[in-house]
């Protein structure tokens, strides 16, 4: 009987989450969870292929100053997901831009093609066409790279605040375990 008793005092019941992150960002959400009392549940293998990760993570029901944790928990999620979106951000813009000039570019080549097969050709019209429409060919290149170089400028430092957020959320996440 005494044995009996000494398994119940043992016993820790878990709460689980799971979630799923990219796989470049998985190392900094379990460092995150960890100082909220969350740990990786060891019944799981991390996957190591493809974009995307899968975390299983447990902790203690009965952890003390529960409702703080979950608080600065969610906090850190929504600082997690303000990166992805700045992240994203980066090449947005610069995608669309480029995709625009690269359809005008086809366009005019349309249009320079349309006058070279026209019954008579109509050679001037031919060029004065295919100038631009070459250039919406090889503009959306360097369009692409310059609008990239220019955001990620302005994204950096917000990031940058926004992992010393986080690092302070962790900070206070840890303190109260």
């Amino acid at each position: 009987m005494n044995e009996a008793n000494n398994r119940d005092s043992e016993f820790l019941g878990y709460e689980y989450k799971e979630l799923s992150v990219e796989q470049s960002r998985v190392s900094m959400y379990l460092d995150g969870y960890k100082n909220f009392g969350w740990i990786a549940d060891d019944n799981f293998d991390l996957p190591k292929a493809g974009s995307m990760a899968t975390l299983h993570l447990k902790r203690n029901r009965k952890i003390m100053n529960k409702m703080e944790l979950t608080r600065l928990q969610r906090n850190f999620e929504a600082c997690m997901n303000e990166i992805e979106t700045l992240e994203r951000s980066k090449t947005a813009n610069a995608r669309i831009a480029s995709l625009t000039a690269g359809v005008l570019g086809t366009a005019f080549m349309a249009g320079a093609t349309f006058a070279a097969v026209a019954s008579p050709p109509i050679i001037w019209l031919c060029i004065l066409l295919a100038v631009p429409g070459f250039s919406g060919w090889i503009a959306p290149y360097f369009l692409y790279k310059k609008l990239v170089q220019k955001r990620t400028a302005k994204v950096v430092p917000l990031i940058e605040a926004i992992y010393d957020e986080i690092y302070d959320l962790c900070l206070k996440g840890s303190a109260l375990l």
